[in-house]
């Protein structure tokens, strides 16, 4: 350019020399580890710089597969754009910096060898931009090598199972005999060649592509991107000449479900009906079946009628429930981006479910072993939703026998739900439908057919026994849950949880023992508040606890030593799980602003854990001039360490480090 224009963009351009002797420099996705080049631009206020635009590589072989490379002199493109208030007549310099790397046959190095090279230009500003003339057919010939997105062509890229398709609409010639290539921009998809994985799909053009998951130099996991990027290149068969179409960046969408055909989906279907009726076996469902076969028990020689309208408003809830998860699910794989899963137990993974999944497991094992009861009769899983009749209790336990197989099927029915997931709305809501049927069909087929009620056993005081014994496999449902919860919300607060449970099983006891028909209303108004206080009182301590924003490493003397002489203080706190009060000290002393204050004064945190003996501890504890724990040490280079009190609080933390460790030094 001889001038620029306010406001007018302009092109400028970096050319490359490659020296002689095979020697040639790398694509912005150089298909390794080499780098490609880069340019910086330091600019006036004002101006922008567009990203580096690149010519079609060549596609070459590598040490490790293929390389996208460049050798003579490629000229890449930047545009620039100045600022709408560029006074006339004024001048404007620019400056860039710019690194690359070339290699041959294995070798490889840096140039320029003596650090980046530097570049500047000024130009004037005028009313109207001036091309330079000299320079004018060297930017025609980059322009003509840099690929164009088509306009005509619509571009989609989609996600089928592990590999991408890129799928093309309006295309008006035959790719197929146009030996197409595929460049990538990104290191996790493969070159495609030579027409590979190219086919027809009504009007479109589809092209399969491979992701590349790892690296093949050093064997580590390629990170997967959304979106999908790359040069497509067309060799024409009769002179050779070859036609380059860039693929803008695209983002990665879901190829829609194709519907099985019934060969195919009858299998799926017997195994999620199959699936529903093993259900009824796991520990997490049988205590509610069973307690409702108790039911036909109690009601034989009854109204079959009533029988029958049991079955089906149990079946009623256990339908409804799976609907309305299964819709969920399905609005949730609707929504999902690539690379991610979503499966039937989803929702455990939201610590909350978890929780409140845990404490219903909990408290109905404890009504059934008669801590406490929440209905008239063996029947009354449903409590206070169960009318006389108990059918909206027979619908309850549907509901609530949905709920708790969600734990227990993603272990045993994993193939057929894996499979399910995947299908199209109809086949998907129908295998989904079968589970539910085959969850419920016990039931249902003992109030259809009322002469197998005959053949149970009559009612009697081992009614009492069996509902004691379905007690333990809920609390072992409950106990599968914590063990997910505290997973979710990290060992270290287990205790919270523990202490919760507890709470809560003091809260049922209150109410099993005093809220009872025989007691005065004082003591049943008297207990009522105690249960609600003890089970919010539980509630609050299990619930989720707000992730710590701090980061401790393992404790050594090493370690500590060599962060002190780098001028980092160290802040060690030595500890146990069977210590509590270690456990009370890291909910008290921690909060955000202290954390935030230990992050400003650039303290490393380092936790000594004694749960199991450590002869490295108890030498330094000795030599501390401690006994027992808690010990919690604030090391600051040229300070005496300073060992705090056992008891410790946010204040004193905050006092702690605001005297002893002095802000960082800004570089």
């Amino acid at each position: 350019m001889k001038s620029i224009a306010p406001g007018k963009p302009f092109t400028v351009a970096l050319k490359l020399q490659h020296p002689s002797g095979g020697w040639h420099s790398y694509y912005k996705n150089s298909g390794g580890i080499e780098k490609s080049p880069e340019v910086k631009w330091t600019l006036p206020e004002g101006f922008t710089a567009s990203e580096l635009q690149w010519p079609v590589p060549h596609v070459t072989d590598g040490l490790f597969g293929k390389s996208f490379t460049y050798s003579g002199t490629p000229v890449f493109l930047t545009q620039i754009t100045p600022p709408a208030n560029l006074a006339d007549g004024s001048k404007v310099t620019l400056k860039a910096s710019a690194v690359w790397q070339i290699c041959r046959e294995g070798q490889c190095r840096d140039e320029p060898k003596e650090g980046p090279a530097k570049f500047e230009i000024t130009l004037p500003v005028a009313g109207a931009p001036e091309m330079d003339g000299a320079q004018a057919a060297l930017f025609t010939a980059a322009r003509a090598e840099i690929p164009q997105p088509s306009k005509d062509w619509k571009v989609s890229v989609e996600a089928s199972g592990t590999e991408l398709q890129l799928r093309l609409k309006g295309v008006s010639t035959d790719l197929s005999q146009a030996s197409l290539s595929f460049i990538p921009d990104y290191p996790f998809i493969a070159l495609a060649q030579n027409g590979a994985g190219l086919t027809r799909d009504g009007d479109d053009w589809l092209l399969a592509l491979k992701r590349v998951t790892k690296d093949p130099v050093f064997d580590h996991a390629v990170p997967q991107g959304k979106q999908v990027a790359g040069i497509l290149v067309g060799t024409n068969p009769i002179n050779g000449a070859s036609k380059a179409v860039a693929i803008p960046p695209t983002t990665i969408g879901k190829a829609p479900a194709a519907p099985l055909s019934l060969g195919k989906f009858l299998p799926i279907l017997g195994g999620m009906l199959l699936g529903g009726l093993i259900l009824n076996l796991m520990p997490c469902v049988f205590p509610v079946i069973g307690l409702k076969i108790m039911g036909f028990v109690q009601q034989s020689g009854q109204d079959r009628k009533k029988i029958v309208l049991h079955g089906l408003a149990f079946t009623a809830g256990v339908l409804l429930s799976f609907w309305a998860l299964s819709g969920v699910l399905f609005a949730l794989r609707s929504a999902a981006g690539p690379g991610q899963e979503i499966g039937w137990g989803y929702q455990l993974q939201n610590p909350w479910t978890v929780l409140v999944l845990m404490l219903l497991m909990f408290i109905l094992g404890l009504s059934m072993y008669g801590v406490f009861e929440i209905g008239a009769s063996a029947t009354s899983v449903g409590g206070k939703l169960q009318t006389k009749d108990g059918v909206s209790g027979s619908f309850f336990s549907g509901i609530l026998a949905t709920v708790v197989a969600t734990p227990c099927s993603a272990p045993f029915l994993g193939a057929a739900i894996g499979a399910a997931i995947a299908l199209p709305p109809v086949q998907f809501f129908t295998a989904f439908t079968a589970m539910a049927l085959g969850l419920s069909l016990p039931y249902l087929i003992l109030s259809i057919f009322p002469r197998l009620v005959d053949l149970l056993p009559r009612p009697g005081a081992w009614m009492e026994s069996f509902k004691q014994a379905m007690a333990f496999l809920l609390f072992a449902t409950a106990g599968y849950l914590l063990w997910v919860y505290v997973g979710q919300i990290e060992l270290d607060n287990m205790l919270n949880v523990i202490f919760g449970l507890t709470a809560v099983a003091i809260a049922a006891w209150i109410f099993g023992r005093w809220h009872t028909p025989f007691r005065s209303r004082k003591a049943r108004t008297i207990a009522l508040v105690l249960t609600v206080l003890f089970a919010a009182g539980g509630m609050k301590l299990a619930a989720p606890p707000a992730k710590s924003e701090l980061v401790w490493e393992a404790w050594s003397e090493a370690r500590v030593n060599e962060l002190l002489e780098d001028g980092k203080p160290v802040y060690v706190d030595f500890t146990a799980k069977w210590c509590a009060t270690c456990q009370l000290n890291k909910k008290r002393a921690y909060p955000k602003e202290v954390a935030a204050l230990m992050k400003d004064r650039g303290i490393v945190l380092m936790r000594g854990d004694k749960t199991n003996p450590n002869p490295a501890i108890d030498a330094k504890l000795e030599e501390l001039g401690r006994s027992a724990i808690p010990v919690n040490v604030l090391y600051v280079p040229g300070k005496e360490p300073v060992i705090t009190p056992e008891l410790l609080d946010a204040g004193y933390m905050k006092d702690l480090i605001t005297r002893e460790v002095p802000l960082p030094e800004k570089k």
